[in-house]
């Protein structure tokens, strides 16, 4: 099955594409981060310089490895489910459900290591970069040389393989429960609701610190993480419930509300997506602006710890971003391109291609408003509570500023990809669309 897996990333590798880009974005985070252990661990590195880069490669390469397991296993979810045909008629001929999860499991691990090889370089370049945006702000002493040893090497490489391992087990292991029927509702379920809580719990903590204490930030924005976290597993049914309560004016809108429905479960990597970056980027960006402008005000100058914290939530941002915005291109790209065959049919049925592209932004904007609103939501729970304790305000004025500018980069890459691809799409022949997919 190995040899089999080989042959299908060398005669197909369009289709894995999406996979080699998020691990050659996932490897590259991983190591130029860890590489700041390599670079501590050098001679002459004093002990404040050391603790700055310890910090930097345990808390943001700790949400690169995150990262690199979501965004591998939201494209190998979606090219999984696309080969459902294919892996049925392998079954058919005989092959068992472990050659068939070998062969997946070892289609994903070469992607991911050509994807961690390519990533070296650009690795290497990050990192001595990273080094000079920390001794530029004084955080690192000018005297440190860079190092991109082995500790950055192993990570990057066993990190990338395991996650890329890992999301293709558990990508295969969600197309058999969907083809049986079955599944962990319960368990999804329960998750949610915990991170529900807990989000919760860690939000409302921030009311027993002072505002002077220097973990203040730490336990609304973590509390903001986990709801978006307890929303996001409850994508499929929030959107159902959205759907269920719109008023519908024209074709093209019924026709919007009737797929999304029918497809809650396939769009909660999309959901997901918007949710975790909307209320991520939305809490972190303002209670940073919150705090800085506090600090300002009073006439104090900002410690190394602040500069650190604040170099690192910058960094969380960015990265969760970049992902995100991998993450949606993939599943919408993968799963418009998919509608090929459903485009066709209506086409020939008598539906125009504007009206076809009016019912896929249709559905985009219902997708957005969905993930955004309750994205808001989870950051809105961490940003008060900091604010108040903070300053005394309820809503900083930050907030909107920070929230429109995440919400606008979510609504253009998620209305983008899916009208540019379903243009791509409308450019096939009707009989020719349904013939390919028949």
């Amino acid at each position: 099955m190995l040899v089999l897996a080989l042959r299908s990333v060398r005669h197909r590798p369009g289709r894995f594409l999406a996979t080699l880009l998020s691990a050659f974005l996932g490897a590259a985070v991983v190591m130029t981060f860890t590489s700041m252990h390599d670079t501590a661990a050098g001679d002459g590195v004093d002990r404040v310089s050391a603790q700055t880069l310890g910090t930097a490669a345990g808390v943001v390469g700790g949400y690169g490895t995150l990262l690199v397991f979501f965004a591998v296993a939201s494209t190998l979810t979606v090219a999984v489910r696309q080969r459902a045909a294919e892996l049925e008629l392998l079954r058919c001929s005989g092959a068992t459900p472990g050659q068939l999860g070998r062969m997946v499991v070892g289609e994903a691990v070469a992607v991911a290591l050509a994807g961690t090889v390519l990533a070296v370089g650009p690795a290497m370049l990050g990192g001595r970069a990273l080094l000079g945006v920390f001794q530029d702000s004084g955080q690192v002493a000018d005297g440190v040389e860079y190092a991109f040893g082995s500790l950055a090497l192993a990570s990057g490489v066993g990190i990338t393989l395991l996650a890329a391992a890992g999301a293709a087990f558990l990508a295969l292991r969600r197309a058999g429960a969907a083809r049986t029927g079955t599944g962990r509702t319960r368990a999804r379920r329960f998750l949610a609701y915990a991170a529900l809580v807990a989000g919760a719990a860690s939000a409302c903590s921030t009311f027993a610190l002072s505002a002077t204490d220097e973990v203040l930030m730490a336990p609304p924005v973590y509390g903001a993480i986990l709801l978006s976290v307890g929303c996001a597993l409850l994508a499929p049914r929030l959107l159902t419930g959205v759907l269920d309560r719109l008023p519908l004016d024209g074709a093209s809108a019924w026709l919007a509300v009737r797929n999304l429905r029918q497809r809650a479960g396939q769009l909660a990597g999309v959901l997901m997506s918007l949710m975790l970056f909307t209320a991520v980027s939305t809490a972190t960006l303002t209670a940073q602006a919150v705090e800085s402008d506090a600090v300002a005000a009073s006439g104090r100058v900002k410690s190394v710890d602040a500069k650190n914290l604040e170099t690192l939530n910058f960094t969380v941002v960015g990265i969760i971003a970049v992902f995100v915005c991998v993450m949606l291109v993939n599943s919408l790209y993968a799963a418009t391109t998919y509608r090929s065959r459903e485009f066709g049919q209506q086409r020939l049925a008598g539906a125009t291609p504007g009206q076809v592209l009016g019912t896929v932004g249709a559905e985009g904007v219902l997708l957005t408003v969905t993930g955004v609103f309750f994205g808001t939501l989870a950051a809105l729970a961490g940003v008060v509570p900091f604010t108040v304790v903070r300053t005394d305000a309820v809503l900083p004025e930050q907030f909107l500023g920070t929230w429109a500018a995440m919400a606008a980069v979510g609504a253009a890459v998620t209305l983008g990809t899916g009208l540019a691809t379903a243009h791509r799409v409308l450019r096939t022949p009707a009989v020719g669309a349904v013939a390919r997919g028949a």
